[in-house]
This record gives structure tokens, C-alpha cells and sequence, in this order.
């Protein structure tokens, strides 16, 4: 999901600095430049940095970050060295599982690297009120909860309420800018969030288990399995069905489908990336 994460931010980016170089009319010429970050806005990063535990990691996001173009290949990939990243940094995110927060943010120095700055946990499970007790008062902590299409940029992301701040609008500003560059984002006060967890974390998985449903119907009435799938998929009368449930649900549902879309994807195996441990 972090790799998710920095390539929207990435491609959200070289959008707006290609719309700013050339006119609205002739938007579909390739750019000959590579795209500049505009420092002007405060809530706009001006560098990244993403930490990977093995070099073999390493290779595979620069790989991935390559393919990007433009401002991909150049993130600083650091390899073991959290606490360097942190604390060259104004925001950090933290994409690891959740068993692994304790180890990183009670990493000897890592506090204090920490201090006054905005932490965004993408963590299941680990509440704030977890994650403060690890850093301290003067970091800015804040709960995001991405959905797995989050991965195509059709996700839907909920986030805690801002701690106050003299900078509060600007983090707000911040936070909206990355999870709005990967899909829809809505602030939450953290009570809700296991009933988010339940509608919009899993609803790509419960979208899933009837699409493929549909799907085995039209199989079942001699449609081949690759368009069946493509017709239920495409098909948005399905999302009416939830639509009671806001726009979180609907998010969720319409994500999910258009994953199921992708070239070698299937309901099966989106489903499973939401349920799996891993």
C-alpha cells in the first residue's frame, strides 16, 4: 500500500506540472521535460524518500518507481536506515504491518527524530492512542485507513481527526493532497473506524464474492468465463444495491470492479489481497 501511496502522489505530481507547462488544448502532447515539483505550495512535497528493509526490496521499488518516469526515478530509496529517513523528513508515513510499528517507532533515536513533526499510520488495528504512547506529545499523529483499490488510484480512504495545531490546516491540506491523488478521502473522528474498517476496508472483498457470483451465472448461461466477467464487472446496476450505505460503500464497490477490470486480475485474488494476513 505504501508503494501505492508514493506512486499516486508521483503521478498526481507530474499531472498538475504538466498542465501547467502546456496548454489545456494540446494536453495530449507527450511532455519533453521532466516534470518539476512546485515548491510555492507548502503542502506539496519538494522530496521523497521510501525505506525498504532489503536491498532485494530496493530493486524492485526503483523498478516499479522507473516505470513511473519523470519525478520516480528520483526517490531516495533508503535500505535498513528508518531512522536516517525520519529524520530527513517532514511527514512521514507508516505503511508496515502492524506487528512491526512497536520495533520501528521504539528504535533508539526514533522519537526524538519524530519530534513536532506529522506521523500517518495506515496501520489496521493500532489506534492512536497506541501510537502516541511510542513518540512524543509534540508529534502529530494521525490514522489513514486506504482501501486495497487505493492500487489504481479508484480507492477510498478514511482518515482521523487532526490533533490541534498551529499548522492544522496546513497538515489538513497535506493529508488531502496524497489520499485524494489516490482516490476519494473523508476525515473521520476514530470511533468510526472499525465500522469504516468493516464497509470500506473490506467492502472490495464483499464486492468480490458476488461479482464472481455473477460472473459464475453468466458462465453458467454459456457466456465464456473472461467476457462474463468483464460484463459483471462493467455492469453499475449492482452498485444501486448498496447504495444506502454512502459513499464509503459505494467507493469501495466501484474500486473493486474496476480492479477486477485490470489485465490478470480476478475477483478471487483481490479478494484474497484483503483478507490475507499478509
Amino acid at each position: 500500500m505504501g508503494v501505492a501511496i508514493l506512486s499516486g502522489v508521483i503521478a498526481s505530481l507530474q499531472s498538475r506540472a504538466f498542465e501547467q507547462s502546456f496548454p489545456k488544448w494540446e494536453s495530449h502532447t507527450p511532455g519533453t521535460t521532466t516534470p518539476a515539483i512546485d515548491t510555492g505550495d507548502p503542502s506539496l512535497p519538494s522530496r521523497f524518500i521510501a525505506t525498504v528493509t532489503r536491498s532485494e526490496s530496493a530493486r524492485k521499488l526503483q523498478a516499479t518507481l522507473d516505470a513511473l518516469g519523470g519525478l520516480g526515478s528520483s526517490v531516495d530509496i533508503v535500505v535498513g536506515d528508518n531512522l536516517r529517513a525520519v529524520s530527513e523528513a517532514d511527514v512521514v508515513l507508516l505503511c508496515c504491518k502492524p506487528q512491526q510499528a512497536y520495533s520501528i517507532l521504539s528504535q533508539d533515536g526514533m522519537s526524538d527524530a519524530l519530534t513536532s513533526k506529522l506521523l500517518i499510520s495506515i496501520l489496521a488495528g493500532v489506534t492512536i492512542s497506541q501510537l502516541t504512547s511510542l513518540v512524543l506529545p509534540t508529534t502529530k499523529v494521525v490514522r489513514a485507513m486506504p482501501n486495497t483499490p487505493c492500487r489504481i488510484r479508484e480507492g477510498m480512504t478514511v482518515v482521523s481527526s487532526l490533533p490541534q495545531s498551529d499548522d492544522i490546516e496546513l497538515d489538513r491540506d497535506i493529508i488531502l493532497k496524497i489520499f485524494s491523488s489516490i482516490g476519494r478521502c473523508r476525515f473521520l473522528d476514530e470511533k468510526h473506524f472499525d465500522a469504516c474498517t468493516a464497509l470500506s476496508g473490506s467492502g472490495p472483498a464483499f464486492a468480490c464474492i458476488f461479482l464472481e457470483a455473477m460472473a459464475d451465472g453468466g458462465v453458467m448461461m454459456g457466456l465464456p468465463r473472461a467476457e462474463a466477467l468483464e460484463l459483471a464487472a462493467q455492469s453499475k446496476g449492482y452498485m444501486l444495491i448498496l447504495e444506502r450505505h454512502g459513499t464509503d460503500g459505494m467507493e469501495a464497490l466501484q474500486g473493486a470492479a474496476r480492479m477486477a477490470l485490470q489485465a490478470g486480475a480476478h475477483p478471487a485474488q483481490i479478494k484474497d489481497s484483503v483478507t490475507s494476513k499478509s
